[in-house]
C-alpha cells in the first residue's frame, strides 16, 4: 500500500486491482489535492478501512473477492456517529448484476454508483461529496464526544455533591444530636415559632418543663399564655409584642405546669424578618430557673445574714463604748449627786457620748437611706465655696484643696448638710490615701448626660446628672477592698482612725438624692470618686438654709396647748417635762386615735406635735393631714428617729410641715415651737 502524505481521517481508499483505473484515479484525484491510498487487495483495503480512511472508491469486481464477514464485521463496528461513504465504479448491465453483488452493495449501506466509463469532473464531484459527508460524520462524532465529556463530569459532579450532601447531612444530623444532647443536659428546651401560621416546632425537653411525659400535638403563643400564671400574663404578651417589634425576647415569668406545680421559667429567642420586613418565625430556648432562683434567694439571704452580723456587731461595739460613758457617769453622778462639779463634768461627757451614739445613728440611717433629709434646691458650686475652709482645715496645711468648677453648672435638688457631709467624707478619706505621696486633692463639678448604657446597673433612669468628683493622687483601691468599699463598718484604717461608715454613708446620701455613687481608681496613681444627681427642673433657691428658719421667733404664752402624740412612754415622759418647763399646757395622746378624739373635741390646741412612726395604723404625717382638716390652720410639727416604708428623696411630712429629729434637746425643742407657733396665727 502506497499512502500519500494526507491528515488522518481524510484520506481516500482505492481497490481497483484490475486495469489501470487505480492509478488513473490516484493521479486525477492528487491533481485536485486529494490523498490518496492505493490498496493492493481486499485484504490491504480492509486494513485501510479500520484506520482513518475517509471514503472510499472500489470498483464492483474487486468488491465481490473482499470476504464478505470481514466485510460485514467491520460494517456492524462502525459507531453510532459513522456512516463510512464508498463509490462503487460499476458496470453499465445493472440487470445483470448478480444477487451476490447486490447484496454486497446492500450491506455496505451508504454507496454511490459511478457507472463506468466516468469523466473526471463526476469522480471529483462524487469523491468531494464523500469527503463532506464524512466531515460531517466527524463533526457529530465530536459533538457526541463533549456531550458524553460534560455528561461524564456532569456525572462525576453529581457524584461529588451527593457524596458532600451526605456527608454534610451526616454532619447536621451529628451537631443536631449534639446540640439536642447539650441542650438537654443543660435543662433547655427548644423553640421554633411560625409567625405566620403559629405553629410551634419543639424539642422534647420543651414539653417536659411544662409537665408534659409525652409530646403535644399542637403549641402555639395561647398555649404559652396558657400556661403562665394569671398575674405575668400581661408580661408575657408584651414581651411577645416587643420581641417581634425589636427582634429580641427575653422573659422570665411563673409558669404553671400541667401537675399545677408552680415553676420560674425563662424564654429567649430571635425574630426572624423576611425581605419586606415582614416578622416570620421566632426561635429560642426555654429554661426552668426555679432551682437557680432558690439558690441565689439563699446566697442573698446568707449575704443578708452576714452583712448584718457584721453591722449589729459593729453597733454593738459603738455602742457599748458610747453606753460606758454615759451609764457609767450616770452611776457616778448618783452615788455623789453633791458634787456640783464633777456632775457637770460627767453630765458633759455623758452628752457628748450621746451625741455621738446620735452622730452614729445619722450613719446608719444614711446608709439605710431611712434618713429625714430635708432636701433644698442649690447650686452646688455656691455650697462647695462655702465649705471650702472647712475642706482645707480637714485636708491639712501639707495638702493642696483645689476646687474646678463649672460656672454653668444646673441645680440639684439635696440635703445641703448631708452633701457637705459627704464631701468632707471623700475629702478626709483622700487626705489619708495621700500619706505615702501626693500633695494634692482637686473637687470637681461639671454638668453630665448619661445614656441608657452609662446608667444600666446604677438602678437611675438617663439623662441630665450634676456630677461632683474628689481626686486625689494616693495609692488607689485594689480589687478586693473595691468589692467591699461601701460595706458599713469595713475600713482599711487603723483601729481608732475610722468607723467605717464614712462611705457607706456617702452611698446613702447619694441614693437617697435619687444619683449614685462611681468609683475610678488606678493603684498607685490614685482615685476619684464620683457623686452623681440628677438636675434639678427649679432654679436654685438664694440660700440654702432659708425656709421656716426665718420665721419671726416668739415665746410660749399663758394658754399655749400642745397636743403631744407619743407612743414611747418614757420619751412621753421627757417631753411633757420638757414642754412644761417651757410654760406649754400639754395634752397627751399615745396614738393617733385619742389624738383625733381630742381634736375632735372643743378644747383649745394651737399646735399638734407629733411622732411619724406610731402603732394603730395611722402615721405622724396621716394624722396632721387630718388634724388639719378637723382644725383648719392648726400648726404642726412632726418628730421620728427613724422613717420606714419610705421611698428614695422622700421627706416626712407634706409641703412645709417642719420635722424635729431625735433625739432632740429641750432647747432645740423649745426653738422649734417657737418657729412653728411665730407665723401669722389663723
Amino acid at each position: 500500500m502506497t499512502p500519500a502524505s494526507v491528515p488522518d481521517g481524510e484520506g481516500v481508499l482505492i481497490l481497483a486491482p484490475r486495469g489501470r483505473d487505480a492509478i488513473v484515479m490516484a493521479q486525477l484525484l492528487g491533481k485536485s489535492g486529494v490523498g490518496v491510498t492505493v490498496c493492493a487487495d481486499s485484504a490491504e483495503w480492509l486494513d485501510g478501512l479500520r484506520s482513518s480512511a475517509a471514503t472510499s472508491i472500489v470498483t464492483e469486481e474487486a468488491l465481490l473477492d473482499v470476504d464478505a464477514a470481514s466485510l460485514d464485521a467491520w460494517v456492524a463496528s462502525q459507531p453510532p456517529w459513522s456512516d463510512f461513504p464508498f463509490i462503487m465504479l460499476a458496470t453499465r448491465q445493472a440487470g445483470r448484476r448478480t444477487a451476490k453483488a447486490a447484496a454486497v452493495i446492500e450491506r455496505l449501506g451508504n454507496v454511490v454508483l459511478l457507472e463506468r466509463p466516468i469523466n473526471a469532473e463526476t469522480l471529483i464531484s462524487a469523491v468531494s461529496s464523500a469527503l463532506r459527508v464524512r466531515r460531517r460524520q466527524y463533526q457529530a462524532r465530536q459533538h457526541i464526544r463533549e456531550r458524553e465529556d460534560a455528561q461524564g463530569r456532569l456525572r462525576i459532579a453529581n457524584e461529588t455533591l451527593e457524596r458532600r450532601v451526605e456527608e454534610r447531612t451526616r454532619e447536621v444530623e451529628a451537631a443536631r444530636e449534639t446540640l439536642a444532647f447539650a441542650l438537654d443536659s443543660a435543662g433547655m428546651g427548644s423553640w421554633d415559632l411560625d409567625l405566620v401560621t403559629d405553629i410551634t416546632r419543639r424539642s422534647r425537653r420543651y414539653d417536659a418543663i411544662f409537665g408534659y411525659d409525652t409530646p403535644v400535638s399542637s403549641w402555639g403563643r395561647a398555649t404559652f399564655l396558657a400556661h403562665a400564671v394569671p398575674e405575668d400574663r400581661p408580661m408575657v404578651e408584651v414581651a411577645f409584642a416587643k420581641a417581634v417589634e425589636t427582634g429580641t425576647l427575653d422573659l422570665e415569668c411563673r409558669m404553671s405546669r400541667t401537675d399545677g406545680a408552680i415553676r420560674w421559667i425563662a424564654a429567649k429567642g430571635k425574630t426572624e424578618y423576611g425581605g419586606d420586613g415582614r416578622p416570620l418565625r421566632m426561635a429560642g430556648i426555654v429554661v426552668d430557673r426555679t432551682d437557680q432562683r432558690n439558690t441565689e434567694e439563699a446566697l442573698r439571704q446568707a449575704q443578708k445574714m452576714e452583712a448584718i452580723g457584721q453591722l449589729t456587731g459593729g453597733v454593738a461595739h459603738d455602742f457599748n463604748n458610747l453606753l460606758t460613758v454615759i451609764v457609767g457617769g450616770l452611776d457616778m453622778m448618783l452615788r455623789k449627786p453633791e458634787n456640783t462639779e464633777r456632775v457637770v463634768r460627767l453630765a458633759e461627757a455623758a452628752m457628748n457620748a450621746a451625741r455621738r451614739g446620735e452622730q452614729l445613728t445619722q450613719q446608719l440611717l444614711a446608709f439605710s437611706r431611712r434618713q429625714m433629709l430635708r432636701p433644698q434646691t442649690i447650686n452646688p458650686n455656691r455650697l462647695l465655696s462655702e465649705f471650702r475652709p472647712l475642706a482645707e482645715r480637714a485636708a491639712g496645711g501639707a495638702v493642696e484643696l483645689q476646687l474646678d468648677l463649672d460656672p454653668t453648672i444646673d441645680p440639684i435638688r439635696i440635703d445641703p448638710a448631708q452633701f457637705e457631709a459627704a464631701v468632707l467624707n471623700l475629702v478626709v478619706n483622700a487626705r489619708d490615701a495621700m500619706e505615702g505621696g501626693g500633695s494634692r486633692i482637686v473637687v470637681r463639678s461639671r454638668n453630665v448626660h448619661l445614656d441608657t448604657a452609662a446608667v444600666a446597673d446604677r438602678g437611675v433612669p438617663p439623662g441630665a446628672y450634676v456630677e461632683v468628683s474628689v481626686t486625689d493622687q494616693g495609692s488607689g483601691i485594689s480589687p478586693e477592698t473595691m468589692a467591699r468599699v461601701f460595706e458599713p463598718f469595713f475600713t482599711t484604717k487603723e483601729i481608732g482612725k475610722g468607723t467605717g461608715l464614712g462611705l457607706s454613708q456617702v452611698y446613702g446620701f447619694t441614693r437617697s438624692a435619687g444619683g449614685f455613687v462611681g468609683i475610678d481608681t488606678e493603684l498607685g496613681a490614685g482615685t476619684t470618686f464620683h457623686l452623681l444627681f440628677p438636675r434639678s427642673a427649679e432654679p436654685a433657691g438664694e440660700e440654702a438654709g432659708s425656709g421656716s428658719g426665718n420665721l419671726p421667733l416668739r415665746r410660749a404664752t399663758e394658754g399655749d396647748t400642745v397636743l403631744l402624740v407619743e407612743d414611747d412612754e418614757q420619751v412621753l415622759g421627757m417631753a411633757i417635762e420638757s414642754l412644761e418647763e417651757l410654760h406649754y399646757r400639754v395634752v397627751v395622746a399615745r396614738n393617733a386615735a385619742e389624738a383625733l378624739v381630742h381634736l375632735q373635741g372643743v378644747a383649745r390646741i394651737d399646735i399638734l406635735f407629733s411622732d411619724v412612726m406610731m402603732p394603730g395604723g395611722m402615721n405622724g404625717s396621716q394624722l396632721a393631714v387630718e388634724a388639719q382638716r378637723l382644725r383648719p390652720g392648726l400648726k404642726v410639727l412632726l418628730t421620728s428617729g427613724y422613717v420606714a416604708n419610705l421611698e428614695e428623696g422622700q421627706v416626712i411630712g407634706r409641703g412645709d410641715l417642719p420635722v424635729l429629729n431625735k433625739p432632740y434637746r429641750r432647747d432645740e425643742l423649745a426653738h422649734s415651737l417657737r418657729v412653728v407657733l411665730g407665723g401669722k396665727r389663723t
